[in-house]
Order: structure tokens, then sequence, then C-alpha cells
């Protein structure tokens, strides 16, 4: 079973043909979202032909510094975005959303590959990177959810934890139910997505496995592997993120700082 349909120049004039569609209705109902959609158009075809070439030079020089470095560029790319997303006034934010990524993500693929893939060799581009990929936006969507929620929380309720601090509370006691709440924020998405995977919705992974012509009980079995990972990253990058922030609140006084 690997009927794979290849898609050429006319198929792929047909399916451009949706987004003139698209384009069409914006423009007959008055929506002004013509140029937005123009823009996404192009970007999406500029930006995904220079990842396939990219990866496509990435499998066939199957070498481990390549495939670092692609996951170290999308590594930097994910922190940029969910900083611009929590907060540009913390002065440590890039670093510490850098580690809380870095770690959660190195941890989850190190894990996998060795005691569920088995990969040889370990950096198999082919493995590697797309799990890479998965891994970091989801993380990327939590960490910015959970911060922006921590930061917004914190900002807000100054007087109630000077208030907690007066009356003889630790930083981390006056702050650890905003810590919390802002976890389970993060968490949300990627709980949603598991309580509905297979049932309302079908992921864009096994979707990609089954028109690839990919077994779908095994499509399935990697779809499950993908949602646990997702769920230990994203947890443990806002578990990181949120400790991070908290202790940049306060200085070596147990004070509030303000930012």
């Amino acid at each position: 079973m690997n009927n794979l349909i290849e898609l050429d120049l006319v198929s792929m004039g047909f399916a451009l043909g949706l987004m003139v569609l698209a384009m069409a209705l914006s423009a007959w109902q008055h929506l002004g979202l013509t140029g937005s959609l123009l823009m996404a158009t192009g970007r999406t075809i500029v930006q995904l032909l220079v990842v396939g070439y990219l990866l496509a030079l990435v499998f066939a020089l199957r070498n481990p510094w390549a495939v670092l470095a692609i996951v170290l560029t999308m590594t930097i790319i994910a922190t940029v975005v969910a900083r611009n997303r929590i907060s540009r006034k913390l002065p440590q934010l890039v670093p510490i959303l850098g580690s809380s990524l870095v770690l959660s993500t190195g941890f989850t693929l190190a894990y996998v590959n060795l005691l569920v893939l088995r990969l040889e060799p370990w950096y198999e581009p082919q493995y590697l990177v797309p799990l890479a990929g998965i891994v970091l936006g989801n993380s990327m969507n939590a960490a910015a959810l959970a911060g922006e929620r921590f930061v917004s929380t914190l900002n807000n309720s100054q007087l109630d934890i000077e208030t907690h601090l007066s009356l003889g509370a630790t930083p981390r006691q006056a702050t650890q139910l905003y810590r919390r709440e802002a976890i389970k924020a993060g968490l949300i998405p990627t709980l949603n997505s598991m309580l509905v995977v297979g049932i309302v919705t079908l992921p864009g992974i096994i979707t990609g496995q089954i028109l690839s012509g990919v077994d779908p009980l095994n499509a399935s079995l990697y779809q499950m592997l993908i949602m646990f990972m997702l769920a230990f990253t994203t947890l443990l990058t806002a578990i990181i993120l949120i400790n991070g922030i908290d202790r940049q609140y306060f200085n070596q006084a147990a004070q509030l700082r303000k930012f």
C-alpha cells in the first residue's frame, strides 16, 4: 500500500485556485482580506519551497552538524517569536525562553531517540528534523501562552503580591497560584488536542502519513507518540519558563520588581 500521488505544477496550479477563490470571496463580501490573503499565499509558497529544497539537501547530506544547525535555527526563531508575544521589557527573558526550549526539546528528543525509535544514526534527519519542528512549534505556543498569562497577572496583581510579602510570605508562596494558572494555560491547547484527536480531528501528521501510503494503524501509533511528546515537552517548557520569569520579578531582598 504505497500509492503516493505526486503533485506536479498543473496540480499545484489548481490548488492555488483555492486561494484565488478565497480572495474573490473576500472581495465579494467586502472583508478587506484580499491583501492579507495574497501576502499569506506568497509567503506560504516561498517559505515552503525554501524549506523543501533545504530539507532535501540536509537529507541528502546526512550530516549531524547540518541537522543540528536546522534544529538550532528553529529554536532561535521560536524563542524570538515567543518573546515578542510575552514581553519585551524583561531583561533575561530571551535566555530563559531559549534554555526552556532547548532543555525540554533536547530531553524529549533524546528520550524518544534512545528508547522509542532507536535511530541509526542518532541524527537521522528524516525523523529528527520533523519531530524537532513539531515539538518546538508546540513548545513555543505553550511558552507564549503561559508566559503572557504569568507576566500580565504579575503586573496586574502587584498589590496582592506585596500584601502577601508584607505578611511574611516568600516570593514563591506569594506567586504560587499565579504560576499554577499560567502553566495550566500553556497546556490547554495540547490537552484539548489530546481529548479529541482521532474523533473530531485528524492531525496533520497522521493525515500526511496516510496520504503518503503508510498503514493507517502505524500512522495512528506515530500520532500517539507525538501527542505524548507534546504533552511532556509543553509541560516541561512551561514549568522552566514560569519559574525563570518568577525569579526575575524579585530581587535578592525578596522585593517585587516592576517592569
